[in-house]
C-alpha cells in the first residue's frame, strides 16, 4: 500500500537537506568603515557661508570649505542624531545639489549604502581644502516637514547645512560661520558676531557642537527685549534677552506687567538653581502661525514659537506660557547635567534615551513651577493643567502593559508620527507622567524633612554644581538616587523603579494627596479646559464617552477600552445624529446629561467612508472633567511649591 503522507515527509527531508547543502545566496561585505570619532583637534578651521536671502522658495544655499590633510580617503557627514530632538531626525533627504571640488577639479562622491548620511571621496594629492556646495531645500508647507523659512522670518538651523568630517569629536572642529539675511532683517543668535558686512554677519569662530547648538531666529519684525536678573541695562556675563520675530508687527506690542513676568522667569530660576551654565542666554521666540511650531533647548539660547497673539491676546494664549520656563530649565537639565547615555562625540553616534523621564520629565515639572512662580501662568491654570495631565494617566490603558521606562524609546520607535491609539499605544509619556513622579518626590521630601528639605534642594545641588561652567556633565541613574539622599534620606532606588517600571492600576497620585489635593470629576470644565476646546476646535468628552470630536463630529481621539470603543467606533469614523436629531456639539452634551438623569441612552449615527451605522451608548456617567480639589487637613504643600521665591 502507497503511503502518501511518507513519501512527502521523505521527499521534504531530500529537498531541505539539499537546501542546507547548497551555497545559496550570500550577504554583501560590509562597505568600508566610517572612522569613528577621537578626541583629537581638527587640523583646520571650516568655513560655513548660508545664503537665507530666498525666501520665496524657502531654499538655503550653501557654501563650505573643509581643510583636509594629505592625500587619500576622506568622509563626509551630515548631522542625523540631533540633541534635543532624542531620535536620528536629520532631514537628509532635503541636502540637494551637492558639488564637492578641490580646486577647479570636481571630485566625485559615493554615499555609503548603510548609513546614507555619510559621503566617502578621494582626496588627491596636492590638496589642501575641499570646496562644498549644496542647498537645503526646506518644507514649503506642512506636509514636508516643519516650515522654517517664510518671507517674514527664518529659522537657521546650522545642522541642515553643515557637513563634517568624519573622525574627530564635534567638539574639536572649529568652524566660521556666516549667514546672508535679507535687506533690513534682524536676529537673535547665542553667537558672537565678528564682523558685518551689508547683509552678511560673520561670526567667532566657534566649535561645530556649539555652532549646532546655537541656532539662530531672524526677521523683518523683530524685537529684542532685556531680560537679566541683575537688573535691565545689564551686560556681559549671565546677560539673558528675548529676541522675537513676528509675521505682523503688532504682535511686538508688549506691556510691562508682561515684561515683569518674563524677567521675573530668570530670577526665579537663578534662585532655583543657584548658578548659571551660559556666558549669556538669548530665547529665541517666533508669534507666528505661518512658521512651523517649536520648543528646542539649547545650552544658550532656545527655540520657542507662539500664537501671533501670545502678548496681545494674553489671556488667550495661557496655555502656552509654560513653554519658555520649560526650554530655560534645559539649560541646566539636559544640556548641562547629562544624561551620560545621551552624550555622543558627534552626530552621527546613536543616543540613548533612558533616562528622559529626568531630562525631559523634571524639566516638565519645573517648566510648570517657574512659570507659577514667575506669575506668567495663574496658580488656577496650574492647578487645572496638574489636574488634566493627573486624569491624562489614571485612565491611560497603556499603563496595563507598557511601563513609563519604556516610553522612553518612543522618540525612535514612533518618530512622532500620527498614532491611532494612543491611550493604547503611549507616547513619550516620560514628559507629563513623569512630572507627577516629581510632584510625588517633592511633596515626599517636604513631609519627610518636616518641611525643611524640597526638591529645590535637589535642583540647586544637582544641577547647580560648576557654576558658569558650559561643559556638559554626565549623571547616571546612581548620581541622582545619591543626590536625592544627600537631600533627604529614603529609598529612592525603589521609589523610582517602583513607579518608572510598575503598570498601575492608576497614575502615580501620591504627590497631589500629599499636596493637599485629589482629584475629581465635575460637570462643568476649567476655563483651561474650555480655552483648549476653542483652540484645538474640537469636543473633548474623553472622560465620558471616551472619545474626542472635531467641530464637523469627526472622531479625532478614542478612549482604548472606553465606552466608544466599546460601541466599535474609532479615529476617522464621524457622527452625524444624535437621538435622531442632526450632531451639534451642544446636543451631544445635553444628551449624555439627560441620559443620566433618565438612564436612557445615546444613540448616534456614524458615518465611515460610505457606510452609515447605528450606535447605543449605555452611559448615565454624565459630563465629566478633571479638577483638583483641595483636601482638608492636609499641609498645602502644592501651593507651597508653586509660590514665588
Amino acid at each position: 500500500m502507497f503511503n502518501r503522507m511518507a513519501a512527502v515527509a521523505l521527499l521534504s527531508a531530500v529537498s531541505f537537506a539539499a537546501l542546507a547543502q547548497s551555497p545559496g545566496p550570500q550577504p554583501l561585505p560590509m562597505p568600508a568603515g566610517i572612522p569613528a570619532p577621537q578626541d583629537v583637534a581638527y587640523p583646520g578651521t571650516m568655513r560655513l557661508n548660508v545664503d537665507a536671502t530666498d525666501t520665496a522658495r524657502r531654499i538655503f544655499n550653501v557654501r563650505q570649505t573643509i581643510p583636509v590633510k594629505g592625500p587619500g580617503p576622506f568622509t563626509l557627514l551630515y548631522p542625523e542624531w540631533l540633541p534635543g530632538n532624542h531620535a536620528p531626525r536629520g532631514q537628509i533627504e532635503k541636502l540637494t545639489g551637492l558639488i564637492i571640488k578641490a580646486g577647479s577639479q570636481r571630485l566625485e562622491w559615493t554615499r555609503d549604502s548603510v548609513d546614507v548620511f555619510a559621503f566617502h571621496l578621494i582626496v588627491p594629492a596636492g590638496v589642501n581644502a575641499l570646496d562644498l556646495e549644496f542647498q537645503f531645500v526646506s518644507a514649503v508647507e506642512p506636509a514636508q516637514g516643519r516650515v522654517v523659512m517664510t518671507p517674514e522670518m527664518v529659522n537657521v538651523q546650522w545642522n541642515s547645512m553643515v557637513l563634517y568630517p568624519a573622525g574627530y569629536f564635534a567638539r574639536q572642529i572649529p568652524v566660521e560661520a556666516s549667514v546672508k539675511l535679507p535687506t533690513g532683517w534682524q536676529f537673535g543668535v547665542a553667537l558672537e558676531p565678528a564682523s558685518t558686512a551689508g547683509n552678511v554677519t560673520t561670526f567667532k569662530t566657534t566649535s561645530l557642537e556649539n555652532l549646532v547648538d546655537s541656532p539662530m531666529f531672524a526677521g523683518r519684525h523683530f524685537l529684542r527685549l532685556d531680560l537679566n536678573a541683575d537688573g535691565p541695562g545689564s551686560v556681559g556675563p549671565g546677560s539673558v534677552h528675548l529676541n522675537i520675530v513676528a509675521d505682523r508687527p503688532e504682535s511686538l506690542e508688549i506691556k510691562p506687567e508682561q515684561l515683569k513676568a518674563h524677567r521675573e522667569l530668570v530670577v526665579q530660576a537663578q534662585k532655583l538653581y543657584g548658578s548659571r551654565h551660559y556666558d549669556h542666554y538669548n530665547f529665541l521666540l517666533a508669534l507666528t502661525d505661518q512658521m512651523g511650531g517649536i520648543g528646542l533647548e539649547h545650552q544658550q539660547s532656545s527655540e520657542n514659537s507662539a500664537a501671533p497673539g501670545y502678548f496681545t491676546e494674553w489671556d488667550k494664549n495661557v496655555d502656552g506660557r509654560d513653554l519658555l520656563p520649560h526650554e530655560y530649565t534645559h539649560s541646566w537639565n539636559g544640556k548641562f547635567r547629562r544624561p551620560a547615555d545621551l552624550w555622543t562625540a558627534n552626530f552621527s553616534m546613536p543616543m540613548r534615551n533612558s533616562l528622559l523621564w529626568v531630562y525631559e520629565g523634571q524639566t516638565q515639572y519645573w517648566g510648570e513651577v517657574l512659570a507659577a512662580r514667575a506669575g506668567l501662568v495663574p496658580k488656577k491654570t496650574t492647578l487645572d493643567s496638574l489636574a488634566e495631565t493627573a486624569a491624562t494617566y489614571d485612565v491611560r490603558a497603556g499603563r496595563s502593559w507598557k511601563a513609563l521606562q519604556d516610553t522612553t524609546n518612543d522618540p525612535i520607535t514612533a518618530s512622532r508620527r500620527p498614532l491611532p491609539w494612543r491611550s493604547w499605544q503611549r507616547s513619550e509619556d516620560y514628559y507629563s507622567e513623569a512630572q507627577l513622579i516629581w510632584l510625588d518626590a517633592d511633596t515626599l521630601i517636604r513631609e519627610l524633612s518636616g518641611g525643611k528639605k524640597s526638591l529645590d534642594d535637589f535642583a540647586k545641588a544637582f544641577f547647580g554644581i560648576n557654576d558658569t561652567s558650559t561643559i556638559p556633565a554626565a549623571y547616571k541613574f546612581e548620581d541622582v538616587v545619591a543626590a536625592l539622599n544627600a537631600v533627604q534620606p529614603h529609598d529612592w532606588t525603589a521609589f523610582l523603579r517602583t513607579r518608572l517600571d510598575g503598570h498601575g492600576p492608576g497614575a502615580p497620585l501620591d504627590g497631589l494627596a500629599r499636596g493637599g489635593y485629589k482629584l475629581v470629576y465635575t460637570e462643568t470644565p476649567s476655563e483651561l479646559w474650555k480655552l483648549n476646546e476653542t483652540k484645538r476646535k474640537n469636543t473633548d468628552l474623553t472622560y465620558s464617552l471616551g472619545m474626542v470630536l472635531s467641530r464637523e463630529g469627526k472622531l479625532t481621539a478614542v478612549q482604548w477600552d472606553g465606552p466608544a470603543f466599546a460601541t466599535g467606533l474609532t479615529i476617522g469614523m464621524q457622527v452625524v445624529a444624535v437621538n435622531a436629531l442632526a450632531y451639534d456639539a451642544d446636543r451631544l452634551k445635553e444628551a449624555i446629561t439627560a441620559a443620566q438623569k433618565t438612564n436612557a441612552g445615546i444613540e448616534m449615527i456614524v458615518r465611515n467612508g460610505d457606510r452609515f451605522s447605528s450606535v447605543k451608548f449605555n452611559y448615565q456617567g454624565g459630563l465629566r472633567y478633571p479638577q483638583l480639589e483641595r483636601v482638608a487637613g492636609v499641609p498645602a504643600r502644592l501651593d507651597q511649591i508653586l509660590a514665588a521665591r
